[in-house]
């Protein structure tokens, strides 16, 4: 049983503000918040279902931060949030029946993959470019499929949505962080619902990380709208190299 001390909570409050803070602008912020827990001595289910929990206030308050801004289309999105929503569920049964180091063999060099395009594609731009599948396929099949992978593992999930909207719906940069926030706090919240479920929560860890969820991800998702590319970009391919070489 994990000793919580005052000064214990106060490092927790901290590293989740830099880890809202990365989250709003690239995803990553897991690689902060799952290892402290961890070396805290927080058991590894109930560390991942705590990290879901600080993560819907992050991801959230990011979604708040853009769409008053006018960056999200809630009219147009909600539908694939709810499938995000249904899809992380399902992940997240499906992980408690198939150990996920299977699955872990394969994201890291998807993850680099990922990074070597973001590093390389002169398409991506804070304009958005002429759509390369039909909303209507993306929207039904591939967003969801990162959705159930979040729910399933987790590690890089918005990085994939960020791939997706960029690469194949050719949304501009700014935009495509702003839907990723979005669908990223429909599956957090997915798979926090089935770990409350199974009783995988720290409830008086998690609420104090999303405090500083809160703040950092409100002060990062300002930033990604004030600098755009210039900022997005390169955390993008720092996070998806750095998640791909823990993962390996």
């Amino acid at each position: 049983m994990i000793d919580i001390t005052i000064n214990l909570l106060i490092i927790f409050f901290i590293i989740s503000m830099f880890a809202g803070f990365l989250d709003s602008i690239s995803g990553g912020g897991g690689l902060l918040t799952i290892p402290a827990m961890l070396t805290a001595g927080v058991p590894p289910l109930e560390a991942l279902g705590t990290n879901k929990l600080q993560g819907i206030f992050g991801t959230g308050s990011a979604t708040i931060t853009f769409a008053s801004r006018g960056h999200i289309d809630f009219r147009s999105l909600w539908p694939i949030a709810v499938l995000c929503f249904i899809s992380s569920i399902v992940g997240a049964l499906i992980a408690s029946k198939i150990p996920e180091q299977r699955l872990a063999i394969f994201i890291p060099y998807i993850l680099i993959f990922v990074a070597l395009y973001f590093g390389l594609s002169k398409n991506i731009s804070d304009i958005g470019k002429a759509p390369i599948l039909r909303f209507s396929i993306l929207a039904t099949l591939i967003l969801p499929i990162v959705g159930l992978y979040d729910g399933i593992f987790g590690p890089g999930a918005g990085s994939f949505y960020m791939f997706a909207l960029l690469s194949l719906l050719g949304v501009g940069i700014v935009q495509a962080t702003a839907q990723t926030k979005l669908l990223n706090f429909s599956s957090n919240l997915g798979g926090f619902i089935f770990f409350c479920v199974v009783g995988a929560v720290n409830w008086e860890i998690g609420l104090t990380m999303a405090v500083g969820q809160i703040i950092g991800s409100s002060i990062g998702a300002r930033l990604a709208i004030k600098k755009g590319i210039k900022i997005i970009k390169p955390l993008l391919i720092i996070i998806c190299i750095i998640t791909a070489i823990k993962l390996l």
